[in-house]
């Protein structure tokens, strides 16, 4: 299952290209978890919330997962211009560890989202 890195990318809900599943900002200390997803596993949710969070308070930035029009997790990452504290390498490198510890969550929730989530927007 294909999961991408992508920086610079802006926050929507759910369009045409992408939908939201979390994301965090450690610029106004807050997590949201979009209520399209609530049918998720409490488990996963909380999993979700942990991997956002300390994302953001060790790289800082707005940190989002999201899902591309064909089902794949992709994250974003974006960081104001001005924010010197933003570690660019340090995210990266968390980027790949959080591939690596959760794939099996990541390759389950593509699955999700292109079974089930996709099923209900259709009709």
């Amino acid at each position: 299952m294909p999961v991408r890195f992508l920086s610079g990318g802006c926050m929507v809900m759910c369009d045409n290209k992408k939908c939201v599943l979390c994301g965090a900002n450690a610029y106004e200390k807050k997590y949201y978890f979009n209520p399209r997803f609530g049918a998720l596993p409490q488990s996963i949710k909380d999993e979700l919330r942990i991997i956002c969070v300390l994302f953001t308070k060790e790289a800082g930035g707005i940190f989002t997962i999201v899902f591309n029009e064909t089902g794949d997790v992709l994250f974003e990452v974006r960081a104001k211009e001005n924010d010197l504290l933003y570690d660019d390498i340090g995210s990266g490198l968390l980027i790949n560890e959080i591939i690596r510890k959760k794939q099996e969550l990541l390759t389950a929730l593509s699955l999700y989202y292109k079974t089930v989530q996709k099923k209900s927007a259709e009709e």
